[in-house]
């Protein structure tokens, strides 16, 4: 009975989560209708949102002056630039490279118009093709951002940079890489704009320098932005599918706030609009995020918006960041630093490169109990070098914390099996007289000291630990693509023989045959007895890791209860 108990409560969490996330899909707010327009191309700012006031830092030396916050009311800013729609459009490409990231920009303001996660393949059949995470195709559409506005209204909105090479890769031996491109204006104002690569990194430390060799002030300021379409939904009903439930969308960190999901629906509704030092602004989704993370004491402007679709793109959602205004003197140089984080959600490394990064790996109303469950994984796999060996080894420590009250479970579960006879003695006296029935039932289990509630506790204790390794699973990068052995090559999908699933029913079906069920007619029997068959066609559908973990738990549970009922039998 408390093995039904379990299956009707996992299956009630399974089908709420089910329902929540069609509710989502059909009552959330409408994805806007991309808007036929001239195909002038992605707006790096656009005069239509506003531009907040931003700090003044003077440069009157070569060397950057002090940040300083005066009110630039009165600064506007100059027309939106333009920018081509895909980057074989107009412009030359430049590949920049380290290990691990591979960057496609335009020479056309030197934006990052593609990133290629070099070690982490598409599928495990298609090793040789990375992840793209930044892509300037209309479907895909998700790029990244950087350049200088200045005060003056002749200057170029989209400058054509030049470099020494098409291609820059980091070398053997080296441990870091860096690319100048350089442009200059009209007046006479050098604008250079560096790519630096450390190896082993996704950091993309971008640094502006403005060499001023005219003989008036330069005074300007520096936008960072990714902007991105919303990508398709998935049905409703593909539960196994992780795409379902990740989130995408924008993010932002600050110290007092600290983490805040924007929702595309809310770009338009209720933009965001705020400035803070030590913050960070990000587009993220399943198991990769893009970040730009500003000098730690930059009081930075953040701000959310919307560009209508065009003929060649849909419509785009937009996270920018304005730093402080800056003035650079005459003879001077000035230079604006900012940094873009473009890879995976690494738990163990997020946390270093920003305070609160580590915030993006949402594992939702479970957290509290996903990451505890995630780092002691992580410590297991330190040992071991294998996530389904850490699964099983959780499984073990899970159990070994629930142990007294699996045992007091186990032990009300033999002493009511124990039971049967006098049970099936009761029915055959009282017959269909339901309350004599009940009553007699409790005197009985009174007479015995026998709680019939008693196994409920611990299956309550499990759900919610069942649900927060689900979501590890799904949301965890570092168990996407991870083997475990012989068949199972990846545990963040499917078994693609059905083994576990088919192990995981006989252990149910067993563990089911050692439960009592009081109290139940014939036609009930039948229909409990087809709960593993039902739960074990679910199960064919979920992650491998997540079938490992519950086959794991529950052959366990059949040991620990077959040792137990073994000596309740055996007593007198």
């Amino acid at each position: 009975m408390s093995n039904v108990r379990l299956f009707l409560l996992l299956a009630i969490g399974l089908v709420g989560l089910q329902l929540w996330s069609a509710w989502e899909r059909d009552y959330a707010p409408a994805e806007m209708a991309p808007q036929i327009a001239s195909p002038a191309a992605d707006v790096a700012v656009d005069p239509a949102l506003p531009l907040p006031a931003a700090g003044d830092v003077t440069t009157a030396t070569p060397a950057i002056g002090t940040e300083d916050l005066p009110d630039a009311a009165g600064m506007q800013p100059a027309e939106a630039p333009t920018a081509p729609d895909q980057v074989t459009s107009a412009g030359q490409t430049i590949v920049i490279s380290n290990d691990v990231l591979r960057l496609t920009l335009s020479s056309i303001n030197a934006d990052i118009r593609q990133a290629e996660l070099l070690t982490y393949p598409v599928s495990l059949e298609r090793k040789d093709v990375p992840i793209k995470l930044l892509d300037d195709q209309p479907g895909r559409y998700f790029v990244a951002q950087t350049g200088l506005r200045s005060t003056a209204p002749t200057q170029d909105l989209a400058p054509e940079f030049a470099a020494t090479s098409d291609r820059f890769d980091l070398s053997a031996g080296a441990v870091s890489i860096s690319v100048p491109l350089t442009w200059r204006d009209a007046s006479g104002v050098l604008i250079r704009k560096v790519y630096s690569l450390n190896r082993g990194s996704f950091v993309v430390s971008v640094r502006h320098e403005v060499v001023n060799e005219t003989a008036a002030d330069w005074r300007g300021y520096q936008y960072r932005q990714m902007q991105r379409v919303q990508p398709p939904k998935p049905s409703a009903f593909a539960f196994n599918n992780p795409e379902l439930y990740a989130y995408v969308g924008g993010a932002v960190y600050s110290p007092d706030e600290k983490f805040e999901k924007l929702k595309f629906e809310s770009f338009q509704e209720e933009p965001y609009q705020r400035a803070f030092a030590g913050g960070w602004s990000a587009m993220q989704q399943h198991y990769f995020l893009g970040a730009f993370i500003p000098e730690p004491l930059e009081v930075t402007t953040y701000s959310t918006g919307v560009q209508p679709g065009t003929a060649n793109l849909p419509t785009r959602f937009m996270v920018r960041q304005i730093s402080p205004t800056q003035t650079v003197a005459a003879g001077a140089t000035g230079s604006f630093q900012t940094r873009l984080y473009l890879g995976p959600k690494l738990q163990s490394v997020l946390p270093g490169i920003a305070p609160g990064l580590e915030y993006t790996v949402d594992y939702g109303l479970v957290t509290p109990i996903a990451k505890p469950l995630f780092w002691i994984m992580a410590q297991i796999h330190k040992f071991v070098g294998n996530w389904g060996l850490s699964i099983i080894f959780l499984t073990l420590l899970v159990k070994l914390a629930f142990y007294r009250l699996s045992e007091a479970q186990y032990r009300s579960m033999a002493k009511m099996r124990k039971l049967q006879p006098k049970l099936e003695a009761l029915k055959e006296r009282f017959g269909d007289d339901r309350q004599k029935m009940a009553t007699a039932q409790m005197e009985l289990f009174k007479q015995e000291k026998v709680n019939p509630l008693g196994g409920c506790l611990p299956i309550l204790l499990q759900l919610p630990v069942f649900f927060a390794l689900y979501w590890v699973i799904f949301e965890a990068v570092e168990l996407r693509q991870a083997p475990f052995f012989l068949w199972i090559h990846d545990l963040s999908v499917r078994d693609p023989l059905f083994i576990l699933p088919i192990l995981n029913v006989a252990v149910m079906w067993y563990t089911q045959k050692l439960s009592p069920s009081p109290g139940m007619d014939p036609i009930q029997k039948r229909v409990f007895q087809t709960m593993p068959l039902i739960f074990g066609v679910m199960f064919a559908f979920f992650p491998a890791g997540l079938v490992l973990y519950w086959l794991s738990n529950g052959l366990l549970g059949l040991i620990q209860q077959l040792i137990i009922t073994k000596r309740i039998e055996n007593a007198k």
